[in-house]
């Protein structure tokens, strides 16, 4: 099952005299991606080199070095870690030595994979939308039974008898929640698919 990371991570390593350090952080969206890319590159390095990866979604750049040297392996890293939600970089700073293609990716895919294996990981669970709605005094209750089964508020919206929640959980709790919720508001909790 795929895994996110919980924060950024960094791995650093020296090749052949040529410095790498390897940030590796989860992710939401694309533009976030691109932001973490633009914030944490290193303009007087000689490559920032990157890739991610969110669902069916990808990018990858090789940054100057030679096509499909940096950017792929570490897309590959990705992959092999099986990683989702996930951007990683790699900065290099050349130190006078050739490491030929192979050399480079090896580095650059070798570290990414480094780098992941020691990040701190999350299962990214597949959660389902519900909605449901509940009296002010058992928003509360609500949430816990949510928080237990690892399921998201995403949105509430407080009206003149209650709330209405729109949330999301692993479709594997449906049955368990459900009879919680029941039991919790003597049946008035219904979750309804949206």
């Amino acid at each position: 099952m795929p895994s996110t990371l919980l924060e950024l991570c960094e791995f650093r390593e020296e090749i052949r005299k040529s410095r790498f350090i390897t940030l590796a952080a989860p992710i939401a969206t694309p533009n976030e991606a691109m932001s973490f890319i633009a914030e944490h590159s290193d303009l007087a390095a000689t490559h920032n080199c990157w890739a991610w990866k969110i669902g069916g979604q990808y990018r990858s750049n090789d940054d100057g070095e030679p096509g499909g040297t940096a950017g792929r392996p570490i897309l590959a890293a990705i992959e092999a870690q099986d990683c989702d939600q996930v951007v990683v970089l790699v900065i290099r700073w050349y130190g006078g030595i050739q490491l030929g293609t192979g050399g480079l990716a090896r580095a650059y895919g070798g570290g990414a994979n480094k780098c992941l294996q020691q990040a701190a990981k999350r299962l990214l669970v597949q959660r389902s939308l519900f909605t449901c709605s509940c009296s002010f005094s058992e928003l509360a209750l609500v949430k816990l039974r949510l928080a237990d089964v690892d399921g998201l508020v995403l949105d509430e919206r407080f009206t003149a008898n209650g709330v209405d929640l729109q949330v999301a959980f692993a479709e594997g709790h449906l049955d368990t929640l459900q009879a919680q919720l029941a039991d919790l508001s003597r049946g008035r909790i219904l979750l309804h698919r949206p």
